[in-house]
Parts: C-alpha cells; structure tokens; sequence
C-alpha cells in the first residue's frame, strides 16, 4: 500500500485579542508563506499523522461551517440527509469525523467576526467577505494554506480540478506568496433580475417594460389601478419593493447610469465596494428611486426590516408587490414554498413574477456587472489542528460525484429523470428537504448546478423549480447575464488601508442609502452627499488613494 506522510504545520501563536473580547495578544505578525513552509518541513518528519491509501491511520475531527438560512419547513442545516452523506463518505474514504457548525446566512460576517474573535470557529469556514478574511490574517488569525496546497497537491486532484490554478491562486500574495482563502468556483455567473407580475401587465394591457420610461409608466399604472389590482385590499399595493441593501436590490438600475466609457484604472481604484457605490453615476441612479419613493412607488416601510427579515417575501406572497430586483431565480425558490407558488394558490393560477429587461445605460446595453468564476472564499483558523484533513475535505466536496449527489439528491426522493436525461427536481420532506439552491451551502466549492455537461445543466435549470414553467426559468437564465460586464482581477497584493473596514463601510454604506433614498426631494443632495462624504472620510478615501499608488507602481 502506498504511504506518505501528511504535513503538518506549527505556528507558536498565543491568544490574541481581538474586538472585545479581551484577551492578551501575544504574536500578531502573520508568517510569510516561505516561513510557514519551513516550518512544515521541520516538522513533517517526525508527526504522527501517517495516511494509508488515503485514510488517516487514526481518526481525525473537524469541524466545517454551514449557512443556516432560517427556512421554515427546511431541514436542520447540520443534520439532514447531506450531512450524513458528507459524513459517511469522510469517514469512509479518509477516516475523518466531520461536524457541522450552523451560522445565520444573512448575518455571516458579523457571526464569522465573533467566532473568529472568541477562538471558536469552525475548522473549515466561508465567507463572502474577503476583507474578513485578511483582516483576520493580519492578526495572525488565519492559516497560510499556501505550503499545504504545494505539499498535498497530488491529494487533491478533485480540488484542483474544479477550482483550477485560477481560483487556488486568486487571492496570493504577489510578494510573500501568502494564501489566506481560496476562491470556490461560480459555474455560471448569474447574479440580480428584475421581476413583474406578468398576470398585472395583461390585466392592464400594459406590454413588457424596455426602458427606464416604460417602468416607471408601468409603476404609475399599478398604484393608479390599485382598486382594479388588489380590490378590498388596495392599500396593500406596492407598485415596486426593496429593501436596505439599496445598491443590491437596484443593481440594474444603478448600472444603467454608469458611463460605459469608465477607464479600467477607474473600476480598479473606485471598485472595492461590492455595490460599487463610488462609481459615477450613482447618484443618479438613487436620485431616481428617491423620485420613486416620494411618489409612493416603493414600499414605504422597507428600512425598518433586516437581512433575514421575511415580512416582504410575505407580502410578495401575498399578492401586494407589483416589481422588485433581486437573485436572479428569487421568486422560483424554495419549491411549493417559493414566492411564485404561494402566490398562485393566494391570488390565482395565472398569477406570478417573470424577469425583464428594462434598465438600459448611454450606449443602450442593458449592462450587466458580473463577476470573475470566483464565489465565497474558504479559509481556515488558526485554531484548526488538521489543516490536512481540512483540505481533504475540500477534495471530497469537490468530487464530480459528490458534487452530482448533494445538488440532485436520490432519484425518485428529490428529483427524476427525463427520457433525454435532464434532472427534473421535485418536492421532497423531512431529512431531504434542500435549504438552499442546489444545495450550494454544502457544495461550498462549487456554486451553481454542475452535471458536467453544460447542455445537460441548462435543460435542467429549466426544470429545476417546482410549479414553474421551464420556459420562465431559462428567460431569467439568459436575461441576467445578458450583455455582461465581466470585472477583472488585479491582484496588486494586499491594501493595507482596506483592512478590518469591510463591515463598517458597509454598513455607513447601506444607512445613508437608504436615508437618501427616504428622503424629501429637497433634502436629498444634502443626505447623500453629506453620507458619502462620512463614507469617505472613516477610510474610503484612503483605500482609493492606496489603491491609486498600487495602479501606478504596476501598471507603469
């Protein structure tokens, strides 16, 4: 039998203190990667953690992060039918227990922040949030996998092969060579549509919305047939819903103001907002919504509900909501407890949301932001003791088969097979039930349905809603990329001014976005300007200038 020895890494860091937690730091340097191999190979001769055939000779225990997004009716997000399989298979292939550790989906960051601080994250951990991670690794929090990845590569073909150079490497150092997260990999780049109530735009004869005109009509025509829509119910109408993630929820709107002439070293230096809030044109774009909201367009109440909070969904459900933007598939998920499910057996059969094309920019695309094929990154603690293990984990998540198994499920149980042999998904109970899309809280690689055949993939998206036509989900398939943007990487190392300000320039971000957006007309300039100017001034502006020196030096 073929033996080799795992590697194991020892870094002497003592207990750190970290926002409020109020223990003594002992060592906040973080190694470079080239330290870190060292050290690896001093110790790599003597451990104890033999691998036979694959499986450790004695068992080895990791905990791994899991979204808990709050379902009601879902399954126990650590202990369903796919955790059990991933358990069985780790223990069966590599002799490792694996656990899982819920975290609240819609609050990730901040959770991940508290775990990280007390000591007690979960071995494997994900995350949306990159500059989580690297202000963590500044403090010595977070494991270089750089050395790992080089010593077990011939372990993790499954890894390599989905993820590719291009996501192991996304996020390296480009002078200590460091890795901190690598990046999972995004199979198809669908992001954000706008939905209408097809059945409201045939009731009042009104024809699919193409422009910025043609929407805003539609929204005047909702509220002014308010009576003819909702009946006894009328004051429940909202020509248009969003929430307080502002530049998410309006993506293709404020995308249409952007100049599509922005310089590259523009996106670079101003792009570190995910929103991309500093772009120009902006502001136009949430003067508009501004307009919207003071003609009462948009529910009114939106800024006193959270992430997580399913008081809108409830009204979509309830028949109330006339349009919205939002993930590209968010009415058609959740099965016969999706948006467009109960909004048939409330109101009717013909009742439902469909996907539209109305927002357009200066060159008269309906431009698209998307993203390089990279998703949530993957980091590892420091306080994991079996980085090995850890990555092996990875590898067995990453296997075609595994990955086939926990977006599909069991035949006959979560889905069937159609003659020409596209997956058709169906309702499923108790253990089985699916929380997420494609189960992609599990498949934590790998985000969107891969079959491994592309044809395949896109017959099967068609099917893969329950109660929805093939055809209205392949219309949002195609609308949602559809003359796309892709943003470019330009990995320049690490900006220093961007650490540990994440969470706190997001949230200044969304709080004075949504208090422009509330705002009377008169006061809108003064609330906008006076909140990107506080965005700016508590490190936003020093993260563009730092950016700015970084394009300078390397792009000369």
């Amino acid at each position: 039998m073929k033996k080799f020895t795992s590697i194991l890494m020892i870094l002497v860091m003592g207990t750190m203190v970290f926002s409020g937690c109020g223990k003594d730091t002992v060592d906040t340097k973080a190694p470079t990667s080239n330290e870190a191999k060292q050290n690896v190979e001093t110790k790599s001769a003597g451990d104890n953690a033999e691998i036979v055939d694959g499986r450790f000779v004695e068992t080895r225990k990791i905990t791994v992060e899991v979204f808990d997004r709050g379902n009601e009716g879902g399954s126990k997000p650590e202990d369903n039918a796919y955790t059990d399989f991933i358990k069985e298979g780790m223990l069966r292939e590599h002799n490792v227990e694996v656990t899982f550790v819920p975290v609240p989906r819609w609050t990730e960051v901040e959770q991940l922040n508290n775990l990280l601080a007390a000591g007690d994250a979960p071995d494997v951990c994900v995350t949306y949030s990159y500059p989580t991670v690297q202000t963590y690794a500044n403090m010595g929090g977070i494991t270089d996998l750089a050395p790992y990845l080089e010593a077990n590569k011939e372990s993790l073909s499954n890894l390599w092969e989905l993820l590719t150079d291009q996501n192991i490497y996304y996020n390296q150092d480009p002078e200590k060579g460091t890795i901190w997260a690598i990046e999972a990999r995004l199979a198809n780049s669908n992001r954000i549509n706008t939905f209408v109530r097809e059945d409201w735009l045939k009731k009042l004869n009104i024809k699919e919305p193409t422009t910025l005109e043609e929407f805003e009509s539609m929204l005047n025509a909702f509220k002014d047939n308010a009576e003819l829509l909702l009946g006894a119910e009328s004051k429940n109408m909202v020509p248009f819903s969003t929430s307080y993630d502002i530049g998410w929820r309006n993506d293709h709107l404020l995308a249409s103001f952007i100049p599509s002439n922005m310089s590259d070293k523009d996106k670079y230096t101003l792009g570190f907002d995910d929103r991309r809030l500093l772009y120009p044109g902006i502001k136009e774009g949430v003067t508009k919504l501004n307009e919207w909201y003071n003609k009462g367009l948009i529910w009114k109440d939106f800024p006193l509900y959270p992430a997580g909070d399913k008081t809108e969904d409830n009204m979509m459900k309830a028949g109330y909501v006339g349009a919205f933007m939002h993930n590209w598939d968010y009415p058609y998920r959740e099965g016969e407890d999706s948006i467009n499910n109960s909004l048939k057996r409330m109101v009717g059969p013909d009742s439902g949301y469909v996907a539209i094309m109305p927002f357009k920019n200066d060159a008269g695309k309906y431009v698209k932001y998307l993203p390089q094929p990279v998703d949530r990154k993957i980091f590892f603690p420091k306080t994991n003791k079996e980085p090995v293990a850890s990555l092996l984990y990875l590898d067995f998540i990453s296997r075609p088969e595994t990955i086939k198994f926990l977006q599909i499920g069991k035949e006959g149980v979560t889905h069937e097979v159609m003659p020409d042999g596209a997956i058709k998904i169906i309702p499923a109970t108790g253990n089985d039930i699916m929380n997420s899309a494609s189960n992609i809280d599990y498949t934590i690689t790998n985000n969107g349905l891969n079959l491994g055949d592309a044809a395949l993939n896109i017959k099967s998206i068609g099917l893969g809603y329950v109660g929805v036509e093939p055809s209205v989900i392949e219309k949002a398939f195609k609308y949602t990329t559809f003359d796309g943007v892709y943003t470019e990487n330009y990995n320049f190392g690490e900006i220093k001014a961007e650490e540990g300000m994440g969470p706190v320039l997001t949230e200044k971000r969304d709080r004075f976005l949504t208090q422009a957006v509330v705002a009377p007309a008169s006061n809108f300039d003064s609330v906008f300007d006076g909140g990107l100017k506080d965005y700016l001034s508590s490190g936003g502006q020093a993260i563009i200038d730092e950016r700015t020196a970084a394009w300078e030096k390397n792009k000369k």
